[in-house]
């Protein structure tokens, strides 16, 4: 048995001394090794290794070049890496269905189909069957939004000539390296200085932030707020003595420093919170992001009457095992650790000694994470629908008024067909900001920040130079009407926002800018093709009656209703005096008739006050 192991050993070796020696190498001398377990060239490009001459030695290459685009990735990565590849190809990072569905939510509406990036059939989260239709049969605005503009990020594209946003397709995209040039910069004197290639062929089994926010940097902007970059300034706006903001990024943006969130400030980075099933998928396919992501605050920190929950790891072929391979500190049997909301087992947060430690796993380094549960701050009577980060984020970037014109005069490039075809997309804004932001309820009933999701204004120009539409609010649920989005910003901070920020300013109820005439709200961010609703609000308020005139998006959401407005203003009256979270009388319900009894009128009586 030894003498035939010793014997396989030796064979596996000659091969990859063997594969080290393709006429490849004849050229690309020196080019990067991947890994020290992708050896050669054509067990993962293709190609003829023996040939000498371009032509033929490039002529059955995988992919063009890269055997990880997905036309190619089922022979190629997927040959080795069956698992990981049938989780991606029906992620809504691969498929991006949620992208697609709310793009026609805000402007035709939904059909019968499901739109995804390529069409097949896929599991859904209980496992029946989902038949996807290409995008590319999308023949409507919402097809067309897509495919010209929104489908650069999916890892189907690669996106070489975007400064700042240059990533590969399939698994390129986020394994290996690419610069803001998208520029090769290895040793390869052959593909030295070539664009469009990653910056080296060294691969990158666990991608840095800077992979995220190559996508990450638009609408929500949650890489930039992560990060503590903000582009608020619209393209070379001067922002300081007459320059633009010091750092530059796709699109010819200018970005400024703001506060970065807590946890990217303490070294942490996108893949120590987000798991695998987040980013790659579990095998199911998700309608949207917010039914993959599989994580939350609590996980870690607690809720108010719950401890995190763990589990002792007993076989080592678990997940977390297997996952843990490239860490400083791998998982081993008998190590407690922390479980996700969505039941999983996190890879690198754990329970050791009496406390929770989350390690980083690209760093290594460890991080000793906070509880929070019965902590009087966290235990305030009416919290309980708070999401965590209602209080925590620092900021939430908020774009008002998007003005989106198609104009089927010009030319535009398809990422999804790659083909050049009539229509082409502008798009500009009136107003963005960071704070304060709206709450309302999200999909899981709980009070979230929310952003605008989108407020489009659609002018369509004929190929004539007429207009079939011209600064039309598109349609939602049956009505013509903004709308707004439950948002997490990824600009925690561990100093929560002031009690009376929320029940005593209006904007964080969803009343956006405002004026205040005895029991009457108005809102005073007015746009010119929406004179009767304001730009950066939901709610009005009229006589002590509250109204809302933009939807909130998303299956359960809706804005905070009268009662729930009138009692969340209410608990001004108190903060005057009791300005702290921790002070008794908020651990029950309030009475908001106190302030008649005697104790009060005595104490409102005295001078000063």
């Amino acid at each position: 048995m030894v003498t035939l192991f010793l014997l396989v050993l030796l064979a596996v070796a000659g091969c990859a001394r063997q594969e080290r020696r393709e006429g490849c190498l004849a050229c690309h001398s020196g080019i990067e090794q991947a890994s020290r377990h992708h050896v050669g060239c054509v067990g993962c490009h293709g190609g003829d290794g023996v040939a000498y001459a371009k032509n033929t030695a490039h002529a059955t290459m995988k992919g063009g070049g890269n055997p990880s685009e997905p036309t190619s990735w089922d022979t190629s990565c997927g040959g080795c890496h069956r698992y990981q590849l049938e989780r991606v190809t029906s992620s809504v990072m691969t498929t991006n269905r949620g992208i697609i569905r709310n793009i026609q939510l805000t402007w035709e509406g939904e059909d019968t189909k499901q739109y995804a990036t390529t069409g097949g059939t896929v599991f859904g989260p209980t496992g029946t069957t989902v038949a996807l239709t290409p995008v590319a049969e999308l023949d409507n605005l919402a097809g067309e939004l897509y495919r010209k503009t929104c489908s650069r990020c999916h890892i189907g594209t690669a996106n070489g000539d975007a400064y700042g946003a240059t990533h590969g397709s399939g698994c390129a995209a986020c394994h290996f390296p690419w610069n803001v040039e998208g520029v090769y910069v290895g040793k390869d004197r052959t593909m030295k200085g070539k664009a469009g290639h990653s910056a080296s062929h060294v691969m990158n089994p666990l991608p840095d932030t800077q992979v995220c926010a190559r996508c990450h940097n638009r609408s929500g902007r949650i890489a930039f707020s992560y990060l503590g970059l903000y582009d608020g300034n619209n393209g070379l706006v001067p922002t300081r003595g007459g320059e633009a903001g010091p750092v530059m990024t796709s699109g010819a943006r200018s970005l400024t420093h703001i506060t970065p969130d807590l946890h990217a400030a303490a070294g942490m980075e996108c893949i120590d919170c987000h798991t695998s099933r987040d980013v790659m998928g579990d095998g199911y396919s998700s309608q949207n992001m917010y039914l993959q992501t599989e994580i939350r605050c609590e996980d870690c920190h607690g809720d108010p009457v719950n401890l995190p929950r763990y589990r002792e790891i007993t076989r080592e072929n678990e997940e977390a095992v297997r996952e843990s391979r490239s860490y400083k500190l791998p998982v081993t049997s008998g190590m407690l650790m922390i479980q996700t909301a969505g039941g999983h087992q996190y890879s690198n947060v754990f329970y050791r000694n009496g406390a929770l430690w989350l390690q980083g796993k690209r760093s290594g380094k460890l991080h000793k994470i906070k509880v929070i549960t019965g902590s009087s701050e966290h235990t305030v009577s009416g919290h309980g629908r708070l999401e965590c980060y209602s209080c925590h984020s620092h900021t939430v970037v908020q774009c008002y008024g998007c003005h989106t014109t198609y104009d089927r005069k010009k030319q535009a490039t398809d990422f999804i067909t790659g083909e050049e075809t009539a229509g082409s997309f502008n798009e500009t804004e009136d107003y963005r900001m960071l704070y304060p932001f709206p709450l309302a309820l999200n999909q899981r009933g709980k009070i979230s920040p929310v952003t605008p999701g989108c407020q489009t204004f659609v002018s369509v120009a004929e190929a004539d130079g007429s207009f079939s539409k011209r600064e039309y609010v598109a349609k939602f649920k049956g009505a013509q009407q903004l709308r707004f989005a439950p948002f997490y910003s990824h600009n925690s901070s561990k100093k929560a926002i002031g009690c009376t920020e929320c029940h005593g300013n209006p904007a964080f109820l969803g009343f956006g800018q405002h004026t205040i005439a005895g029991n009457s709200i108005t809102g005073t961010l007015i746009c010119e093709k929406s004179g009767s609703k304001p730009l950066d609000g939901f709610l009005t308020m009229k006589n002590g009656q509250v109204r809302a005139y933009s939807a909130i998006v998303r299956e359960q959401s809706r804005p905070l209703n009268g009662g729930e407005v009138r009692r969340a203003l209410s608990v001004n009256l108190c903060l005057v005096c009791h300005d702290t979270a921790k002070d008794p009388i908020y651990r029950k319900g309030l009475n908001y008739r106190a302030l008649d009894n005697a104790l009060h009128r005595k104490l409102l009586s005295l001078p000063g006050r």
